[in-house]
């Protein structure tokens, strides 16, 4: 995992507990922003899995083009 990866989904994690105490001390209204970030963050970390995940699919099923050798 990239350390991008690993920002984003400890941030997010993070978060998830800001907004758990926000939510105990002032109620809902007030950390229901800070869940939606935290469900941002994860949705981008997932889309970031998956689109690195395609890539090296990719990779592996492309046939290497084959240098020609010049007599």
């Amino acid at each position: 995992m990239k350390l991008k990866g690993i920002i984003l989904l400890s941030l997010s994690a993070a978060l998830v507990i800001i907004g758990t105490h926000v939510t105990m001390t002032q109620g809902i209204t007030f950390s229901y922003p800070i869940f939606m970030f935290a469900v941002a963050m994860l949705f981008w970390y997932k889309y970031m899995k998956t689109k690195m995940a395609e890539n090296e699919e990719q990779e592996v099923h492309q046939p290497q083009k084959r240098k020609k050798k010049r007599p």
